[in-house]
């Protein structure tokens, strides 16, 4: 299911950003070694919404095992960006497509958004398969978007639309706050 996040997820987010390694480099210079950083960061980041952003917690049998959010919501374009990730531990069942087709979902029909874009990088085909498969068509190749450390990555842009017809996926329940 689909949750707000819980400082109780604090050990989760902890035991997800040292098991798997690619979330420090997505995550910048944030730093979550440790239970009273991963608190904080659930408490400042990812438990509090807001009209334009808005986090939620992939949890498998009660615990979070990734994120899923839409940040920059422009409601009076209707548009978002949503982004993903999962612990190294949950990848490979599936979660990051159900979960971004049910937020997606989520967005047109409690949000009234009309488009959603999101961004991989290209060198991700993990995340491209999961935007796809959740109903994003790729629109296009953003050179040199991303920097993490020193290197710069190029990003291929992917997008949906409320009247896309949706894909053939069995939606998570969202809990909403």
């Amino acid at each position: 299911m689909l949750r707000p996040w819980r400082i109780e997820d604090a050990g989760s987010l902890q035991r997800a950003f040292t098991v798997s390694g690619d979330l420090a480099v997505q995550l910048g210079a944030i730093e979550l070694t440790t239970l009273a950083r991963s608190e904080a960061f659930i408490t400042d980041n990812l438990a509090t919404g807001t009209v334009s952003r808005q986090n939620f917690a992939i949890s498998l049998d009660g615990v979070a095992v990734g994120n899923v959010g839409i940040g920059s919501m422009e409601h009076r374009h209707g548009t978002g960006w949503v982004y993903y990730w999962l612990s190294a531990e949950a990848r490979g069942q599936g979660l990051a497509t159900l979960a971004l087709a049910s937020i997606t979902d989520w967005a047109f029909t409690e949000q009234g958004l009309y488009r959603l874009e999101l961004g991989h990088r290209t060198n991700n085909p993990q995340s491209c398969r999961v935007a796809t498969k959740a109903g994003f068509a790729a629109e296009g190749v953003e050179r040199q978007k991303l920097k993490y450390g020193t290197e710069r990555f190029d990003v291929e842009t992917h997008a949906r639309l409320r009247t896309d017809a949706p894909p053939p996926i069995r939606l998570l329940p969202t809990v909403t706050f």
